[in-house]
């Protein structure tokens, strides 16, 4: 269906004359009248909304937005005529913005990742919902109001929503102020990412890693990129180098990951986990410099691991748990506290259910016992007394029936060598390739015997509404708890093992999103999952965020169905019916 250009009309504009009245009518007033200045000012040369005004010192800051037309934003039509551009052109007027704003005023910038994020939209061309032409820029921060205890300090306010506002709109917002020439590179290179992801089935492949890209990183909590000697550039082997043609780089060269079945093997320390990370974060541009601006993944990839004690409901394990001493039901299975294994073998279903055609695993967060049985296991423990079929075993079918890749860090098991397509060595994070080697080495039999070879079609669920609901006493509560949980309403969902999440407003994305397909009804009316999200991405197609906005007005960044998906999954109150 075509996307709704129904929008509330904006508020009445008032002017700049009567909002400095406004505010030096409400000194000495106590903090909660800020409120009264919620609305729309026209201010010089922009507007100033405020969103939501500031209750105590104490509360959470004022929401305020500033709208920029697009003749005193200047900036010119190359940079925003496609969505790609535009995402990137908000991006970095954010950053700029975050530069210029010091102590105090917040604007959500983002990390190394040039993601769609609230607080930073330029207005495409074409019906929207963002009020304002094509070309104009809209801002949104946080800002503490100023006080004298709990009472109203007008004339630190004035300084800081009548000069320092419109200060930052004149130094961060207007192409005359920023560095052209950065910012058309920080442009090119979000475009030539996306093109070259987009360029990946055509070529075959899962994944691309350009020649010369560096990707360490500084630390566990620092993405920037590692400096000095350790920094080595990759470099891909002679078999699997191909070259592609980029809008601005031109002709670039790197390793490309074929479809079907890839092992990443190697010693200990040498780099392997490091490659899976990168091609983890693939699935995104990267800002120039960050050494991975040419290192993608297909947009449908998704990391999957273990998860001790999540909550899994009704989900179809039946190909990797044919039975358990319990009795329960293994195709239509249902726990409050999962084990490593099934909690891996739901997290691969559910991410196939909602459209994944790459999976990532990594063996350091993987269940063992649902990777692999090796021969000594299978003479020790028959068959019909083990419920489990490892993933060794699927994992051909899996692409072969279902068109889902797969590749995976090994370092311990060469019974995968057996089922691979391709095998990647890394040695003092330099990569080879060994295929040839590792078939030779797999021709040797073992004695281990192949438990299945046929993963069964996806079987799809119909999640229930009543069991997603965000509100606490008729208000929605979505929070996030860092990148690792989401608080939706009276629940905390477990994200530490959602991988594709970049910080605290990513998750605050998913909830918003949650809640969005709630209230647009995409939820329920016996639509399956994957259809629901099919009428996500409709919704947020080309970055529009204005359902995310309707939602509430908060620091976010554009989920993709991927985490959506895993965090309803994870959700406690869940229901589902087939």
């Amino acid at each position: 269906m075509p996307r709704s250009t129904d929008r509330r009309p904006p508020a009445p504009r008032r002017t700049r004359d009567g909002f400095a009245d406004a505010l030096w009518a409400l000194d000495g007033a106590s903090y909660g009248r800020y409120k009264s200045l919620v609305g729309r000012w026209a201010m010089d040369g922009f507007d100033l909304e405020v969103v939501r005004g500031q209750a105590d010192p104490y509360a959470p800051p004022a929401r305020v937005a500033l709208h920029v037309p697009a003749a005193v934003a200047g900036f010119p039509a190359d940079l925003w005529r496609t969505p790609v551009r535009r995402r990137a052109l908000a991006s970095f007027l954010a950053r700029r913005a975050a530069e210029e704003t010091g102590d105090g005023i917040g604007v959500d910038a983002g990390g190394q990742e040039i993601l769609d994020r609230g607080s930073c939209q330029v207005v495409p061309p074409g019906p929207t919902a963002p009020v304002g032409e094509p070309g104009s820029v809209v801002l949104r921060l946080n800002v503490p109001l100023p006080g004298r205890g709990r009472r109203i300090d007008a004339r630190a306010a004035e300084h800081v929503l009548c000069r320092r506002l419109p200060r930052l709109v004149d130094r961060a917002l207007r192409y005359t102020a920023v560095d052209a020439e950065a910012l058309t590179r920080f442009a090119d290179t979000a475009e030539d990412s996306h093109a070259l992801r987009e360029a990946l089935p055509r070529l075959g492949l899962v994944a691309f890693v350009a020649d010369g890209a560096i990707l360490p990183r500084r630390s566990g909590v620092d993405d920037r990129p590692l400096t000095g000697p350790a920094a080595i550039p990759f470099r891909s082997p002679a078999e699997l180098r191909v070259a592609v043609d980029l809008p601005h780089a031109g002709r670039v060269t790197g390793m490309g990951v074929p479809e079907g079945v890839t092992l990443i093997v190697g010693g200990g320390f040498h780099g392997k986990s490091t490659l899976l990370r990168a091609l983890e974060t693939g699935i995104w541009d990267d800002v120039p410099g960050d050494g991975r601006e040419r290192v993608v993944s297909r947009s449908d990839t998704v990391k999957v691991r273990a998860e001790d004690g999540r909550r899994i409901e009704g989900v179809d394990l039946h190909a990797f748990v044919d039975h358990l001493p319990s009795g329960d039901d293994t195709a239509d299975f249902r726990t409050d506290n999962a084990s490593g294994s099934t909690s891996q073998a739901a997290a691969i279903v559910e991410s196939v259910e909602a459209g994944a055609k790459v999976l990532l695993i990594d063996e350091d967060t993987a269940a063992t016992n649902l990777m692999i049985r090796d021969a000594r296991m299978q003479a020790l423990v028959a068959k019909d007394r083990e419920p489990l079929t490892p993933f060794v075993d699927l994992v051909r079918s899996l692409h072969r029936d279902q068109g889902v890749s797969t590749v995976l860090v090994m370092g311990g098991s060469g019974d995968y060598m057996e089922v691979a397509d391709r095998v990647v060595m890394m040695d003092a994070y330099r990569p080879s390739d060994v295929t040839a080697r590792a078939k030779e080495l797999a021709a040797v039999p073992t004695g281990r015997r192949a438990e299945a070879d046929t993963c069964p079609g996806t079987v799809h669920r119909r999640p229930d509404p009543a069991g997603v609901h965000s509100s606490v006493r008729g208000r929605p509560r979505i929070q996030a708890r860092g990148r690792d949980g989401l608080v939706f309403g009276e629940e905390t969902v477990d994200l530490r093992a959602v991988a594709h999440l970049a910080d605290a407003p990513h998750v605050i994305g998913v909830g918003l999103a949650l809640e969005a397909m709630v209230r647009r009804g995409h939820l329920g009316g016996g639509r399956t999952l994957a259809e629901a999200l099919d009428l996500l991405d409709h919704d947020l197609a080309d970055g529009a965020a204005e359902c995310l906005l309707e939602v509430r007005d908060e620091d976010f960044a554009l989920p993709r169905r991927f985490e959506v998906a895993a965090a309803l999954n994870r959700l406690r109150t869940l229901s589902v019916t087939r």
